[in-house]
């Protein structure tokens, strides 16, 4: 379980009956501005029960972002100390008060939100202390909330001497239980120094744990191997980034005649081979947003042909053509790629078939009684694996044949440029099938067999497979790999053991061959050039699924009656429901009304996995629908999917209640006002392929990796002459040598301007004492 504070961000797939898990999986976290920690919670599944906690490790913001390629290494589980699981912040008036007859120290506290839940009902029962040398008062207990209002001041008379003291003052939160000891809740510790300085201290204060005592336990507790990254970036306003963004789009739509001369060839020139899949993609955004993705690809393809002798390396390497393709059809193919495949990998899943064709591997104690005559042969078992298997390929195949009308259209073009520049080079008989196997490469190799192979990294399902599964979806991910190779490679390699699966493999390619004529069967212009702020068009479901709608009559209701089940669809347009996925008659909410997507707490309907969805009506009214989701994966998903699609919507709410309304007042903060006692969240949580474009952060992030290499850019830009003319001999053409080094110059000086630019926006942070950090 990943998470900030005590607020679970994700959850990994569980791994069954080990003491030595391996997950390999990746997350991309939204964080917020203000996060401090990330915590990892190694959990013990229990089918019936609350799950229990084996260890934590918790990394604040700073050991994270002080390794300048990320922590990557073995960490000591410790053990979870209650105290030290806290969240929220605390409204706060200090002032210290001096006249003729006596000095007080007045603190107002006015209200806290968003306190860590102690009580079973999933709320707690806060009251505060405040505390200064010996002098204490408390504030009124506040029954069942986490967003407690006081609005109550207290005062600490002080001697006169110890005005000249350097202690400090602290505000304590506690949870009051009438059986037991009390919960703590948090602190905030402010320098008594602070009041000399400051007559009058007012702000919302973090809490803080009671004090990190915890104790490494020598691995007792075992260890987790993680990897984590920090990105922090000040962005700026979209104008700084416009002669960047000239610079790239001019790489695409007026390329010189000179290869080597633009933007995008020396970013690949400096780029490392650890950042080029991470630079891929944000390329593949950017040009997206430009409406400019066909001809970017087009351009990197074209390269990569061209300086390709030998066509059995062609598309080979990790070249940034390679992966722009790679990222390029997650962007926009992830959607058609479910449909295609969702059917067989849940029937694979499901089934649970005892698979294997590697006599090394065979074991008959696995296998279940394929005949009545007695324990199964080898033999039987072979002949088993390699009917079931040619049944789960030839629906795979079939599948990925037949959707060629599924297949979004800039995918298709793009793979028909790919082929008539792959088709100009190699024109020759003899290569006849390279142009073939330059979209297969992609397509099969690249996209449909890793998927296959693991259908959790591409959220076509929620778990892992078992080990008898992944078996099966490995043999059948190298029998697609096979296919997308033209079945060319057949017989050559050393698992002769696939070789039942050769015939349905060479009968498959000329379909597979008549599939890529149609796919690429497309006319240009069905792909429009205008630009696109998102990746989705709006007919396209974003995601769909079953989940727990509230009926209006809830509260009324028990809370386990109040939930409905329903079927959910969320395009870039509209967010709908209705009893079934084949149900005719659907509601819908429109997304331009969308103002807010918040997590709900438990205890609002004493239920997990909550969120709400609050719109706005035509007469300014607003409307809140609860949806219930089956765990904390599907809440996040659901929630950052909701968000990325209305992420341009120009109503959000400042503020809402993570409570319901019953009796006249809210369950969050006990208040009967409609104003919301929490902050909204209108970023994402988790990032994947279908992240909203960010135009702003995306050329940022080229910025970052072009000043990486400025040094590696400007010895390009000084040597670009005398490249030039080795090339050309003793014939140097000057017009060639003056672009190289124009191009060069442009880049380095908006790489300068940009530094110039975040410099003083820098310096006027430190001036006002302000953010001006606008998307970080």
């Amino acid at each position: 379980m990943i998470s900030t504070h005590v607020k679970p961000l994700f959850r990994t797939a569980t791994v069954w009956k080990n003491l030595s898990p391996f997950w390999g999986e990746e997350y991309t976290l939204h964080l917020p501005m203000g996060f401090h920690s990330l915590s990892f919670h190694v959990m013990d599944e229990d089918t019936i029960g609350h799950d229990d906690v084996i260890g934590k490790i918790i990394l604040s913001k700073e050991a994270i972002g002080s390794q300048a390629k990320g922590l990557d290494s073995w960490l000591n589980l410790t053990r979870v100390n209650p105290d030290e699981e806290v969240q929220g912040e605390i409204h706060l008036s200090l002032e210290l008060l001096k006249d003729t007859e006596k000095i007080s120290l007045r603190c107002q506290v006015i209200e806290a939100r968003d306190l860590a839940p102690r009580d079973i009902s999933g709320t707690s029962d806060p009251f505060t202390r405040v505390i200064f040398n010996n002098h204490s008062a408390e504030t009124s207990i506040i029954k069942k909330t986490r967003f407690p209002h006081w609005g109550e001041t207290l005062e600490l008379e002080l001697d006169l001497e110890e005005l000249s003291e350097e202690g400090t003052v602290t505000v304590e939160v506690w949870d009051w239980d009438m059986v037991g000891k009390n919960d703590f809740l948090g602190k905030v510790e402010i320098p008594f120094a602070c009041l000399h300085k400051t007559p009058l201290l007012e702000g919302w204060f973090r809490l803080l744990p009671l004090g990190n005592n915890e104790v490494d336990a020598g691995g007792k507790l075992g260890a987790l191997r993680l990897k984590v990254c920090l990105v922090e970036d000040r962005i700026l306003p979209s104008v700084y980034y416009q002669p960047l963004i000239h610079l790239l789009v001019e790489s695409v739509i007026s390329p010189t005649e000179v290869e080597d001369s633009s933007a995008l060839t020396m970013l690949e020139e400096v780029n490392t081979v650890e950042s080029r899949q991470d630079v891929a993609m944000t390329l593949v955004k950017i040009y997206l947003g430009q409406g400019l993705v066909v001809p970017f690809l087009d351009y990197l393809n074209t390269r990569e042909v061209n300086h390709t002798t030998d066509p059995n390396t062609l598309f080979r390497s990790n070249s940034l053509s390679s992966k722009a393709m790679e990222q390029f059809m997650k962007a926009v193919g992830m959607l058609y790629l479910h449909e295609v495949l969702k059917p067989i990998i849940n029937r694979i899943f499901d089934e649970k078939k005892y698979i294997e064709l590697d006599p090394c591997k065979i074991d008959l104690n696995r296998t279940r009684r394929i005949s009545f005559k007695g324990a199964v042969s080898e033999a039987e078992v072979r002949d088993s694996s390699v009917e079931i298997l040619q049944s789960y390929l030839t629906s795979i195949i079939e599948s990925i044949v037949g959707s060629v009308d599924q297949c979004p259209p800039v995918m298709r073009v793009a793979f028909k440029q790919l082929h008539k520049r792959v088709e100009e080079q190699f024109a020759e008989p003899e290569n006849e099938d390279v142009k073939y196997l330059a979209i297969s490469g992609f397509f099969f190799l690249r996209f449909f067999a890793p998927a296959i192979l693991t259908p959790k990294l591409f959220q076509l399902r929620d778990q892992h497979a078992d080990t008898r599964t992944s078996r099966t979806l490995l043999l059948l991910a190298k029998a697609l790999q096979s296919v997308g190779n033209l079945g060319l490679q057949l017989g050559h390699g050393k698992e002769q053991w696939m070789a039942p699966l050769h015939p349905i493999i060479l009968r498959s390619v000329a379909s597979v061959k008549d599939f890529l004529d149609k796919l690429i069967d497309i006319d240009h212009d069905i792909v429009s050039e205008v630009p696109q702020r998102a990746v989705f068009m709006p007919s396209v479901t974003v995601k769909e699924g079953y989940l727990h709608k509230h009926k209006a009559e809830g509260p009324q209701l028990l809370s386990r009656f109040a939930f409905k089940k329903r079927y959910f669809w969320l395009t870039s347009e509209t967010l709908s429901y209705a009893k079934t996925s084949d149900w005719q008659v659907r509601s819908s909410i429109p997304i331009l009304c969308v103002c807010a997507v918040e997590r709900v707490d438990e205890n609002a309907f004493q239920q997990q996995n909550v969120m709400q969805v609050i719109s706005q009506d035509n007469d300014g009214q607003l409307h809140t629908m609860y949806i219930q989701c089956k765990n904390v994966n599907e809440l996040n998903q659901w929630l950052s999917a909701i968000r990325k699609v209305s992420i341009y919507n120009e109503r959000m709410l400042p503020s809402f209640h993570p409570g319901a309304h019953r009796s006249g007042k809210w369950t969050c903060c006990l208040q009967a006002d409609r104003a919301g006692c929490s902050r909204t969240h209108s970023a994402v949580t988790l990032g994947d392929w279908s992240d909203p474009l960010d135009p702003d952060g995306e050329t940022q992030t080229i910025y970052k990796q072009l000043l990486q290499g400025r040094d590696k850019l400007r010895s390009v830009a000084k040597n670009t002459l005398y490249n030039f003319c080795l090339t050309d001999g003793a014939e140097c053409n000057v017009q060639r040598m003056k672009a190289g080094q124009r191009i060069a110059a442009r880049l380095l000086v908006v790489i300068e301007d940009l530094e110039q630019a975040h410099a003083t926006f820098q310096r006027r942070e430190k001036e006002d004492g302000t953010s001006v950090i606008l998307n970080p």
